[in-house]
């Protein structure tokens, strides 16, 4: 299960319609507490650097991003949870290069964009096998307080 705010719902939406007619991508930075959810706490967006002429049914995440990302998420006690990525005209599910290019434990959001408008929403995790996606629950919440917070 992921659990993130209506912010960050919101945020992926508007980053997905701004990006539209492409796909956008970012990575989901949070903590798993001893009950095992996934809590997503913020989204670090990530150019799409896919550079063959299919940004609109493809995203690219270089290693040097994924690097950045790791560096931030340690310099903020939280961890990379997941990705999130947009599907121009097409549905909110995995498709087959999704398949071939993700890793097991991440979960990823989907999101369906209909001419430009942001729609369903959904998250995936891959097999431990890397044979198929699995629906993930996605619940989108407000987080919340934890001990420190002011």
């Amino acid at each position: 299960m992921l659990k993130i705010s209506p912010d960050i719902s919101q945020a992926i939406r508007s980053e997905a319609e701004a990006a539209y007619p492409e796909e956008c991508c970012g990575a989901i930075l949070g903590i798993i507490p001893a009950s095992g959810e996934k809590l997503g706490r913020v989204i670090r967006p990530v150019v799409n650097r896919q550079a063959d002429g299919s940004r609109h049914n493809r995203f690219l995440i270089t290693a040097e991003a994924m690097l950045e990302l790791e560096k931030y998420a340690l310099s903020q006690g939280v961890d990379v949870l997941g990705f999130y990525h947009s599907h121009p005209d097409h549905p909110a599910k995995p498709s087959e290069f999704d398949q071939e290019n993700a890793l097991p434990f991440y979960s990823y959001v989907i999101i369906g964009v209909d001419r430009g408008v942001a729609g369903e929403m959904t998250c995936w995790e891959l097999s431990p096998d890397r044979t198929n996606f699995h629906l993930e629950e996605l619940v989108i919440t407000t987080p919340t307080r934890q001990p420190g917070d002011s």
